[in-house]
């Protein structure tokens, strides 16, 4: 039989008002099917908000790119990431879908395979994210495109 494990505590707890908010648009060149590290741009614009305590959105304006959070330290990860989803939704599987090439299905099922928008908690004006974690851009299609991204923050 298997057992259930033991829920921990919350610790850190806090509450308040928002009294800040910030947005705005990022754009990224991509070069073609493949991982953009975007973490950087996103930091950025957390700093420029002044937020402290709060959430950062994260959001793609595109049906052929998607979003997220993913390991940042072996690049080897993002190359095997993309083999799966090259397995879960091949070129040329004879889709109906195709009026802009043999990627263009493929890459709106990896889209919804993935994200179009993160979340990130802001914990003493830092990303949360956790040590080997990094936001990244997912371009679906083969050759490169000018990606528009949304950021939103909330806090205070």
């Amino acid at each position: 039989m298997r057992q259930a494990g033991k829920v921990g505590t919350i610790e850190g707890f806090s509450s308040g008002a928002v009294e800040r908010r910030a947005s705005a648009r990022l754009t990224v060149s991509t070069p073609g099917q493949g991982f953009t590290d975007i973490t950087d741009a996103v930091a950025g614009f957390l700093r420029e908000s002044g937020l402290r305590e709060g959430l950062v959105t994260v959001f793609c304006r595109h049906t052929s790119a998607s979003l997220t959070i993913q390991e940042n330290a072996d690049p080897d990860v993002r190359t095997d990431l993309l083999t799966s989803l090259d397995s879960l939704a091949p070129r040329n599987a004879g889709w109906v879908h195709g009026m802009e090439g043999p990627d263009d299905m493929p890459a709106h099922i990896r889209t919804m395979l993935t994200d179009s928008g993160l979340s990130v908690p802001v914990i003493d004006g830092q990303l949360g994210l956790g040590t080997w974690q990094g936001i990244y851009l997912i371009e679906h299609r083969d050759r490169g495109h000018r990606r528009e991204i949304l950021l939103g923050a909330i806090g205070a």
